[in-house]
């Protein structure tokens, strides 16, 4: 098999990894365990989406890493991370973005970073996470509310009304 197929991803697993783990040794340590899963189990992938195989493999060494270590995720975002980072963003607004990933569900967090920061399909992550794509939507929809009160100002459960 041709693994040099794998080698134009690494910059967006990397990208990814960054955002899940919020440090460079720890994502490089993600990117490195993925590549080396991705390697051995490559007889294993069907032509079709590479980068959505490879996601997913990042998605489940994530969440077995996450399980074993039992610990809470800390997402950190630097200006380095972001991809095409806004010509009006200081660092403070950054430090705001960090801080309002933060208060999302790990699942939220996931959609939103694959959707927004690597500008995946609902299809893709779909794929990529093994949930159907109405569930992809409904991540993304909350995990968007929920950054934008973050960013607000809002307190985490404003806007829920309780109908009796």
């Amino acid at each position: 098999m041709d693994f040099e197929l794998i080698v134009p991803y690494i910059p967006n697993l990397r990208r990814y990894a960054r955002a899940l783990v919020g440090d460079r040794d720890g994502a490089d340590d993600l990117v490195q365990d993925t590549l080396e899963r991705a390697v051995r189990k490559f007889h294993l992938w069907r032509p079709g989406d590479l980068r959505a195989w490879l996601f997913s493999i990042m998605h489940n060494v994530f969440v077995n890493q996450l399980k074993s270590r039992k610990t809470a995720l800390h997402v950190e975002i630097d200006e380095e991370m972001i991809a095409a980072p806004m010509p009006t963003a200081t660092g403070s607004d950054v430090l705001d973005l960090q801080r309002a990933l933060d208060r999302i569900a790990p699942e939220q967090r996931e959609v939103v970073l694959l959707v927004a920061l690597e500008d995946m399909t609902y299809a893709d992550v779909s794929r990529a996470l093994g949930i159907p794509i109405g569930t992809v939507m409904s991540r993304l929809s909350r995990g968007r509310e929920k950054l934008r009160r973050a960013m607000d100002g809002e307190p985490a459960q404003a806007g829920l009304r309780v109908v009796q």
